[in-house]
């Protein structure tokens, strides 16, 4: 349905999401001299349920938008790598500077709040020239006679609805993008379907330079530092938990802490510094990332599970991308060519991704059964080069094909490895 109540200047692009897929598309757009117009439902600093960390080769991209110093001056915590611990007690201890041959932009990871990174990335933006609009939602696509999107539908908070147009339109907008429910190619994914709690702590005992990871039976939990002495908690839990997380967030989260042996006496003394904040269910993705006039980037496009928690590149580096196809799609001289440009961004997203999706569609499969995640973690403890290695892949600079060579998969899975421990008491 068509609703024309205002007309407003658009832009040749017209970008929904101020996060940082959104950023970084309407970055590569702007600094090549289109006119980019960032539409943001809300107003920054705004919290985000993430996980908050920013791989190796993250900062590579932040450098290229001129927000490296800034995220570092943000205070920034550095990452050395990744502890995965297992339900049986057994480790994955990986760090990104490995002796594996392969090195990223940077030897370590960083971890900052949204609030603070976010406001970062669109001020990049803003400084390369996109017009950026806080507190505007969009709620419809405009489209031409042919089917063709052609702007985009918004609704201030009075109430008013205002018709926007651009040459091309990209949705950002995440898990439950606007865009793609509207360009009919949002689907979920039967399998997983987990939910996510994520909150930040004070005075959790026993943070180090690792970002950790405690895989239990019934769901698992990232732990990293982030800026201000807070520590981001991230706890993933399958669907069947809904009801019980919607009684009471933060009080099923405590108790899951509670409940882990390793934890709770970590969390003992630690208090809660905000909210708690839910996200899922995941295995979202669209059939497609592109139609006549539009791109979708980031979670809006793909989102299958947070396990690795490189959402954050993933979004930084499709932006890269999508600027590169959308300009391309600027420069057509017909409807038929600019579709060409878009169709070729999706294709090259798969060959970006498809990799590092096997990957993480693999390692949704292995923390869902116990005896797999110890025997991956076993398997890790006796050959410590596969965790380095498995630590690379999910850190963005190693090869996703270096983890499912046949002589890795078997070692992983098939070698015979010393005894299991006995799984800790709880």
């Amino acid at each position: 349905m068509r609703h024309r109540v205002a007309a407003v200047t658009g832009a040749d692009v017209i970008v929904v999401g101020g996060g940082p897929a959104g950023a970084s598309t309407a970055f590569g757009l702007a600094r090549t001299g289109a006119r980019v117009m960032l539409l943001e439902r809300a107003h920054f600093p705004r919290p985000k349920p993430c996980a908050e960390c920013l791989s190796p080769q993250a900062s590579r991209i932040l450098a290229d938008m001129g927000a490296l110093d800034a995220v570092e001056r943000a205070g920034a915590v550095r990452l050395a790598g990744m502890i995965v611990r297992a339900p049986d007690g057994a480790r994955i201890h990986g760090r990104f500077a490995a002796a594996h041959g392969y090195r990223a932009f940077n030897d370590h990871g960083l971890a900052l709040r949204r609030e603070l990174l976010d406001p970062i990335l669109v001020d990049c933006a803003r400084r390369a020239g996109v017009e950026v609009y806080e507190g505007v939602r969009v709620v419809d696509l405009d489209r031409d006679a042919a089917g063709r999107v052609t702007g985009v539908v918004t609704l201030s908070p009075d109430g008013a609805r205002a018709v926007r147009s651009a040459r091309v339109v990209v949705g950002a907008d995440g898990l439950h993008s606007v865009v793609a429910q509207r360009l009919g190619v949002a689907r979920r994914r039967p399998w997983p379907r987990r939910i996510a709690l994520t909150a930040h702590f004070r005075g959790v005992d026993g943070m180090g330079a690792f970002g950790e990871m405690h895989v239990a039976r019934d769901g698992y939990v990232g732990l990293a530092s982030v800026d201000g002495g807070l520590v981001n908690v991230s706890a993933v839990f399958p669907h069947r938990a809904a009801a019980a997380i919607a009684r009471d967030r933060a009080a099923f989260l405590d108790d899951w802490l509670s409940r882990q042996p390793q934890l709770a006496p970590r969390f003992a003394h630690a208090q809660r510094a905000d909210d708690v904040r839910a996200v899922g269910p995941f295995a979202s993705h669209a059939r497609r990332a592109w139609a006549p006039g539009a791109l979708l980037v980031g979670d809006a496009a793909d989102f299958f599970d947070p396990f690795t928690g490189e959402g954050i590149y993933s979004a930084l580096r499709g932006g890269e991308l999508a600027a590169i196809y959308a300009r391309a799609a600027l420069a057509a001289t017909s409807p038929a060519e600019a579709d060409t440009a878009l169709a070729a961004y999706d294709r090259a997203r798969r060959r970006e991704f498809g990799g590092k999706w096997i990957v993480e569609r693999v390692i949704g499969a292995v923390i869902a059964w116990a005896p797999l995640i110890n025997r991956v973690a076993r398997a890790c403890e006796a050959h410590g080069e596969l965790a380095d290695l498995l630590v690379g892949v999910a850190g963005d600079f190693v090869p996703p094909r270096e983890v499912m060579r046949p002589s890795i998969l078997f070692t992983l899975f098939a070698r015979p490895l010393p005894a299991a421990r006995a799984a800790p008491r709880a």
